[in-house]
């Protein structure tokens, strides 16, 4: 008797060793802690602007393109003699003011391209929240412009709300419930992170960044989702000049069932 209980208490340990092993090669993403902003009846100019740069220039990724002048417009300095996009974001349609452009940027991006660029960004208003997406305008504004973002453009629903300017998590992030619409399907993901203004992928995409078309025949399942939350992780050859330029907030932006199906997909890409 004493030897079949050797046997089930050694195959007990081999299993929760085997799990903990497996659970350690998991990438850990270390992540900002969340900085909160009240957006209530009460919130003033510069509290919208605070934190439209933080969502700026962190979790909404907007210096992967907006950054280099080169992929879509300069909005924080001249763009070709016009100034920095507040000072000249009201002259882009007629008919809109520059808080109506913006917006209209962030949620129908392909409505209006600006001339010598591709129509490559992604829906903001699916990836942001509206508390988040009205402090971006506001942080835009203020490039040379003047903010008049008030606390009554927000929606009714989300003005007492509190939201994160940053997001925490690692490969679980806490705004799966929403990018994507929250869908586990790998092209709606792929569509909703933007992935192919710099990526090729079956066809279709930007060759800025590595072709993704067999990127499974390069790296396995675990290197793809490591580069996902860490792109930092490992470079590709002849890519050195890029490296830093990929987001790091997909991790934080998808779930685990999102971050898992896109790794799968890219994996079989072979």
């Amino acid at each position: 008797m004493w030897v079949t209980n050797l046997k089930i208490v050694g195959i007990v340990l081999g299993t929760l060793a085997l799990y903990t092993l497996i659970a350690n090669k998991i990438p850990q993403v270390q992540s900002e802690v969340p900085q909160t902003l009240t957006l209530g009846a009460n919130v003033t100019p510069e509290q919208l602007v605070a934190a439209g740069e933080k969502v700026f220039n962190g979790i909404g990724g907007c210096t992967t393109c907006h950054g280099l002048g080169t992929r879509a417009p300069n909005l924080l300095t001249d763009e070709k003699g016009t100034g920095p996009i507040g000072a000249r974001c009201g002259k882009r349609e007629a008919g809109k003011n520059c808080k109506q452009y913006l917006y209209e940027s962030l949620d129908q991006p392909t409505a209006y391209i600006v001339a010598g660029y591709q129509p490559i960004m992604p829906v903001m208003t699916k990836q942001l929240s509206p508390q988040q997406i009205w402090a971006v305008i506001a942080f835009l504004e203020s490039q040379g412009g003047t903010v008049d973002v008030t606390a009554s453009d927000i929606p009714a629903t989300s003005t007492t709300s509190t939201t994160s300017t940053t997001s925490t998590g690692s490969g679980g992030g806490a705004g799966g419930a929403t990018f994507a619409g929250g869908s586990t399907d790998p092209k709606a993901v792929i569509q909703a992170a933007g992935c192919l203004a710099c990526h090729k992928l079956d066809g279709q995409g930007q060759t800025i960044a590595p072709d993704l078309t067999h990127v499974g025949s390069r790296r396995d399942a675990e290197s793809i989702r490591k580069k996902i939350l860490d792109p930092m992780s490992s470079i590709a050859k002849g890519y050195e000049k890029l490296a830093g330029i990929m987001p790091k907030t997909f991790g934080t932006m998808m779930n685990a069932s999102q971050l898992e199906a896109l790794t799968q997909f890219l994996a079989a890409h072979k």
